[in-house]
Parts: C-alpha cells; sequence; structure tokens
C-alpha cells in the first residue's frame, strides 16, 4: 500500500491532534466550561500543567508509539512486552496525572506484559474507566495494511490495564475507526466495525452510537467511563459541520461537554487527525504542544510517520512477515 502523501498528512495527524485535544482540554477537566468562556491551551487542570503541555493519555499513546516504531510488532508478545516496559517507564517518571486503575496497575511496576494482565484482571471493582481508549491511536498505524491484527492489537494492549469488555470493544471500534480514516479519509470505520463484529457489541453499541449523534453531553455524563468517553468524542465529532476546519471546532466541542475533558478530547482529536491530517491542526497549537518524554508537537508527526512506513513496508512472502 503506497503512503501518499494525503496519507501521510493523516499519518502525522493521528498523534498530533491527540495531543492537541489533550493539551486543550487539559485546563477544563472535571469542570464544564461556561457557554462564553473561550477555549484554549490555557495549561493548569489537575496537573498545574504548562500551556500546550500534554497530559497522561498522549504520554500514554506515546509509549506505545515508541515501541512501534523500533519495528517490533507490537500485537506479539516480544511486542506487548516492550510496550508493558515503556508504561513502567512512564510512570517512573513521576506523571503528574494518572488514572486509577493505571496507577492500580503500574504502582506494581510488572516485569512483563503477562504480569501486567494478571495486576490488571485483579484489580478490584470497576475496570472500564476510559484510559486504555485514550492511548489506543498509535495501534491504527502500525496496522495499516491488516485490518484484523489491527483489531487483535487494539484488544491485547488495553488489556494490559484494563480488563473490561466495554473497554476492549471500545479500543477495537476506534483503532478500526482510525486505520480506516487514514486509508480512506472518512469516518465510516466506526460503524464499520459494528458491521461485522458479533451480534452481542453491535446491539449494545450501535443504539449508544445513535444516542451520540442525536443527544447532549447529558445523555453520557460519565465520560470517566470508557463507554461514556466514547460517546463524548463521538458526539463531538458528529455534531461539528465536515472540512478541515471540523478539527478545531470539534476538539473544542469535546471540551466544553465537560468533566474529563482533556480525555474525551483526545480521544476525539485521534480520529479527527487520521481523518483531516496533521496540516488540519492550527499552527499555533502545534508550536505550543510539549510533554513527556521530551518531545514537541513536530516529534509526534515524525514518530507516526516512523510507525506507518515500517508497517506500509512490510509484506507478506510464503506466509511469513518480511
Amino acid at each position: 500500500m503506497e503512503l501518499n502523501e494525503t496519507r501521510a498528512d493523516r499519518v502525522g495527524g493521528v498523534l498530533l491532534a491527540t495531543a492537541a485535544g489533550d493539551a486543550l482540554g487539559a485546563g477544563y477537566e472535571f469542570t464544564t466550561p461556561r457557554p462564553d468562556t473561550v477555549i484554549d491551551m490555557i495549561g493548569g487542570g489537575i496537573g498545574a500543567f504548562a500551556p500546550g503541555e500534554w497530559t497522561d493519555d498522549t504520554s500514554m499513546a506515546l509509549a506505545i508509539a515508541e515501541a512501534a516504531a523500533t519495528g517490533v510488532d507490537i500485537a506479539t508478545d516480544a511486542g506487548l512486552d516492550a510496550i508493558a516496559a515503556q508504561f513502567v517507564r512512564w510512570y517512573d517518571s513521576d506523571p503528574a496525572d494518572i488514572g486509577n486503575q493505571t496507577r492500580a496497575v503500574l504502582s506494581t511496576r510488572p516485569v512483563d506484559a503477562a504480569a501486567m494482565r494478571e495486576r490488571a484482571w485483579a484489580v478490584p471493582g470497576r475496570k472500564g474507566g476510559n484510559g486504555s481508549l485514550m492511548r489506543t491511536a498509535p495501534v491504527a498505524l502500525a496496522f495499516l495494511d491488516d485490518e484484523a491484527r489491527c483489531v487483535r492489537a487494539a484488544r491485547a494492549i488495553g488489556l494490559l490495564t484494563h480488563h473490561d469488555e466495554r473497554a476492549v470493544e471500545a479500543c477495537e471500534m476506534w483503532t478500526c475507526a482510525i486505520r480506516h480514516a487514514v486509508l480512506h479519509g472518512t469516518f465510516d470505520g466506526v460503524r464499520g466495525y459494528l458491521a461485522v463484529a458479533e451480534p452481542g457489541t453491535r446491539a449494545y453499541w450501535s443504539p449508544l452510537l445513535d444516542t451520540a449523534e442525536t443527544g447532549t453531553p447529558a445523555d453520557f455524563p460519565n465520560n470517566g467511563w470508557v463507554v461514556d468517553a466514547l460517546l463524548t468524542a463521538w458526539w463531538a465529532i458528529t455534531g461539528t459541520p465536515e472540512g478541515p476546519g471540523q478539527l478545531p471546532a470539534a476538539l473544542e466541542r469535546a471540551v466544553r461537554a465537560g468533566h474529563d475533558t482533556d480525555t474525551t478530547a483526545a480521544i476525539a482529536g485521534g480520529l479527527l487527525g487520521a481523518r483531516w491530517g496533521a496540516s488540519a491542526v492550527p499552527e499555533r497549537w502545534r508550536a505550543m504542544l510539549h510533554g513527556w518524554p521530551g518531545y514537541r508537537g513536530d516529534d509526534l508527526v515524525r514518530i507516526g510517520l516512523e510507525i506507518a512506513s515500517r508497517a506500509t513496508a512490510t509484506t507478506t512472502v510464503n506466509g511469513e512477515q518480511k
């Protein structure tokens, strides 16, 4: 598959727009902005972030992206071990913000993916937070040539920290949608995932997506939960007129929905960036972006292209990955 100029722009937009949504929402986390509030990269929030600084959402996505950029197949045991090691590396950096479920898993500093999955399974209580969905965007870039492996990888990486079937389904759906947007330039991958999903999965999610397309954030208010987080992102996207200006407008709309604003905007950003590309991210935002592990906005474009270039250069010869 050719990574032409248009697709390369979309690839570059995936992590860049994730970070843009994340940094835009950081200063409003756990609030609901008033209608007359100007939404901007103001910094602050619960992690006292600098203006333009991304939070745990993008940092954990970058942990996955850095592993994928080395060329390791992140759908394999070796790849999952590499991601697990990156998660622990990030945790050891003493991040200013980290979700409760993720903290419960990473605080034990699991030695590999198997130990991390075991810890995620053992954590008591509800396990369906939005922490696996917020970081799933780069998985799509590693499997542009293979949808089935893309779905399997999204599931396996989600289960490293969130042992919850709805969280797994949300990661599969959103990752498929990002892959589809990079390749085809539409948002059809969200419903496309459901078209081939198990009947129970389809029956659960289809009416919820309908609600997101016609309702208001009051219909899905608990967006710290993975289901409502996805619905908030979908509401923000589908309720904004299509065109390159949709990206910044929909990210602002996600922030205005309130509550877990950095995460819902980061989730929306991954799909918006895949659809409209890095070129649709305002230059001012791109220049402001920065965060763990010492990257700027341009680094996110570079890493995305490195992952996708490796993925599209891979061919199958006699049944073996080359």
